[in-house]
């Protein structure tokens, strides 16, 4: 098995970070992610979050930022990434509507906020959720979304929950996109019914929870890497023979038990599989 960089999606620890970010960094150094992608800063300097993520030995690869703070503050939201050193950075999420009613002013939106950030030198890319698996004449959103913009302007972020949640195999679609992919969504889950409609809590501009979308109680539920019913060595062999650099953990939610016990249970996972 390949040598993946392996990281965690701090979302999945968001509580943890709030209450304090040194301590949950230092925690997850410790299990075993030498790599981290954020999803808020609660508060702190980029020079303060750098300090910590030095301090532990961690490499901020990627954030998920919502393209809206880009079009309000230009080269001062990117300076703060640039501080903590990240390579990437993702949109977490996007309005589907806009994707059917507002198609080519989208386009031209994250074109313009791809070389913003790429004349920084960092690369966008985008994090689907299942809705994204939608279609317009008869194309998905996303294949359409990569059809439409290069690889230099836009790279996927694939997430294989919500790939897979649409019904969709997340290692053939991995392998679709081979090549194009460097960093890739471990996500793992139990459901009773595939493409049973939005399950997750989005977040605002903010990196604040929003409602939940409306669904029919299909048992869904998110759980440590491993636990679910994903197919863990053949979305890991896919990812090899894609040429992905980094895996990057999440959970978004976790029912069961402490969010940082569930992090650790998939980090031990991925351990056992040689990653």
């Amino acid at each position: 098995m390949k040598q993946f960089k392996v990281g965690i999606q701090l979302y999945s620890l968001r509580d943890a970070m709030e209450k304090d970010m040194d301590a949950t960094l230092k925690a997850v150094k410790e299990m075993g992610y030498d790599y981290v992608e954020f999803a808020g800063y609660f508060g702190k300097s980029a020079e303060e979050v750098k300090a910590i993520l030095d301090k532990y030995g961690l490499e901020a690869v990627s954030v998920h930022q919502a393209i809206g703070l880009f079009e309000e503050e230009g080269q001062k939201a990117v300076d703060y990434l640039k501080t903590l050193g990240v390579k990437y950075c993702a949109i977490p999420w996007y309005n589907g509507e806009e994707f059917i009613s507002n198609w080519d002013a989208t386009m031209d939106k994250f074109k313009n906020v791809s070389k913003l950030l790429s004349d920084n030198d960092i690369k966008l890319m985008y994090h689907n959720h299942d809705f994204e698996f939608n279609k317009i004449d008869g194309e998905y959103i996303l294949d359409k979304l990569y059809a439409t913009l290069s690889e230099s302007v836009i790279m996927p972020q694939l997430d294989t929950c919500w790939v897979h949640y649409a019904g969709v195999n997340p290692s053939e679609y991995i392998r679709k996109y081979s090549g194009r992919i460097e960093v890739l969504h471990l996500k793992d889950f139990v459901c009773e019914k595939l493409g049973g409609g939005p399950v997750y809590a989005l977040i605002d501009e903010d990196g604040n929870e929003m409602d939940k979308g409306n669904k029919e109680d299909n048992g869904f539920k998110l759980v440590p890497v491993g636990s679910g019913i994903q197919d863990w060595p053949s979305i890991l062999a896919a990812a090899e023979d894609a040429g992905i650099e980094y895996v990057i953990v999440e959970q978004d939610e976790s029912a069961d038990r402490d969010p940082l016990d569930a992090a650790k249970m998939s980090r031990e996972y991925l351990k056992t599989l040689g990653v």
